[in-house]
């Protein structure tokens, strides 16, 4: 009976450290040999200061900025608290959520359809991107905001468009910090 739990014992102590210490350090490891910036969290910098992650969203709330997809992760885009809501679509409290939110989009963007990724969360409440109809959809506000051109924006937005991946992989988008950023470089705020 000892000999059996020295073994078990054994057993588990190089498991934990094959499985729990070795491996990860080794996948670690060669993920930043042969893809740093995704194995290091796709931080983008300015100025030489972390501004995000091109993998997680923010809320940005500024009429002057694009707004990203709502967040149903804690109080917004909290990634110790990703995930979806789990209401369902006879849930009131989504669908008094969403009533508002289509009230608000509509006095910004008034006979326009609204694109359901405006209304609608991600599985993880921390999507980084939006639909280019959700980017367009926006621009009247943010031309309001900043006094600019609508064109020139246009051009901006369609020049962060990402395409589908391999041609054929997820949908074209926009991701909302790059786009921002892009946004904060092409026309400075005073």
């Amino acid at each position: 009976m000892l000999k059996q739990l020295k073994v078990a014992i054994s057993f588990t102590i190089v498991t934990t450290i094959l499985t729990g210490v070795l491996y990860p350090l080794a996948v670690t490891g060669v993920a930043r040999l042969l893809f740093p910036n995704p194995a290091n969290g796709s931080l983008i910098t300015t100025n030489g200061k972390i501004v995000g992650s091109k993998l997680i969203g923010q809320p940005f709330t500024s009429p002057a900025y694009f707004h990203p997809r709502p967040s149903a992760a804690g109080s917004g885009y909290d990634a110790l608290a990703s995930g979806g809501s789990n209401l369902g679509p006879t849930n009131r409290a989504l669908a008094a959520r969403i009533r508002s939110d289509a009230a608000a989009l509509r006095a910004e963007n008034p006979n326009t359809p609204i694109p359901a990724d405006l209304l609608t969360t991600s599985a993880s409440g921390l999507d980084p991107d939006i639909s280019p109809e959700a980017a367009l959809f926006q621009i009247p506000r943010i031309v309001k905001a900043r006094s600019i051109s609508e064109s020139g924006l246009r051009a901006l937005v369609q020049a962060h468009v990402i395409q589908r991946q391999f041609g054929f992989l997820g949908e074209p988008r926009v991701n909302v910090l790059e786009l921002n950023l892009a946004l904060d470089a092409a026309y400075p705020r005073h």
